[in-house]
């Protein structure tokens, strides 16, 4: 199968992102569903990578211990402690996109969730990480809900949504990608020392980036860059594709300055605007 078209800076050029309003009301409301007692760092990953994007509004909803600690952390976030998925779809109205899944550590508890706000809400939804696990128990009811879906992925989650063996999926991770986006209608982005993105129908690769990214929370940032182009106003493929590559260019900018590994995750978000800044000019 084809590799896909190669994401780079001509590409994405001649693909620019809307452009930015100066209200921010205009550049999105975002609801960022993420983290546990356990691991609370992941809702911040993501949500203030969506603020690096541009992204106008971001709540996160995350357990209530955490809740006090994170505000004051990121003092631009709304920060509010999720019981439920009544309390997410309560929180979900008039939002523009949903990010569900990073720092979910208990697979069931988090199909469970996921299954009962997408049936739920309409708009559009990210679902990353364990946020997944609901695609694994049936991966063509995905095109059959209101709410659009965007997936971003590890290998290992790839193959557990296909229900196919990690090796064989690591092997040919372009065919994998597309087949979880033909099964699902959802757009996918799958990491790995290659990224690729798949939409229905489409596949891009990225070929930027360091094995710096295979960091703790990494993904985090990536799915909270990718959930504030959405906000901005970008369809899901036009988000996926560029936010999969300014993962990977923020990546490489700190492994010039840091080194190929040892950059933290937490350090990935504060290159995000200067990457755009780049891709704009």
């Amino acid at each position: 199968m084809p590799e896909g078209r190669l994401v780079d800076e001509e590409l994405l050029r001649g693909w620019p992102l809307p452009e930015p309003g100066s209200d921010k009301e205009a550049r999105g409301r975002l609801l960022v569903v993420a983290g546990t007692d356990e691991t609370p760092g992941a809702g911040l990953l993501a949500a203030e990578a969506a603020l690096r994007t541009g992204a106008g509004k971001v709540q996160l909803a995350t357990a209530g211990a955490c809740v006090s600690a994170l505000a004051v952390a990121v003092p631009e976030l709304m920060v509010t402690e999720v019981r439920d998925a009544d309390r997410v779809v309560e929180l979900a109205e008039g939002v523009d996109v949903v990010l569900l899944g990073p720092g979910f550590t208990d697979p069931e508890a988090a199909a469970a969730l996921v299954g009962e706000v997408l049936d739920r809400v309409s708009g559009t939804v990210v679902l990353d990480a364990l946020g997944t696990a609901y695609v694994t128990e049936d991966p063509e009811r995905i095109a059959d809900l209101a709410a659009t879906v965007l997936l971003t992925v590890n290998p290992t989650e790839l193959a557990h949504c296909l229900h196919l063996d990690e090796d064989e999926v690591a092997s040919d991770l372009a065919r994998h990608t597309a087949a979880l986006a033909h099964r699902t209608g959802a757009t996918v982005v799958c990491g790995g020392p290659t990224k690729y993105v798949a939409h229905p129908g489409d596949l891009w690769r990225v070929e930027a980036g360091n094995p710096g990214l295979g960091t703790a929370g990494s993904g985090d940032v990536q799915a909270g860059i990718v959930s504030g182009l959405l906000g901005r106003g970008a369809e899901p493929a036009q988000a996926a594709v560029w936010g999969a590559y300014v993962h990977a260019v923020a990546g490489d900018r700190l492994a010039g300055r840091v080194g190929p590994v040892g950059y933290l995750a937490r350090e990935l978000a504060p290159e995000v605007p200067a990457v755009l800044r780049g891709l704009a000019s």
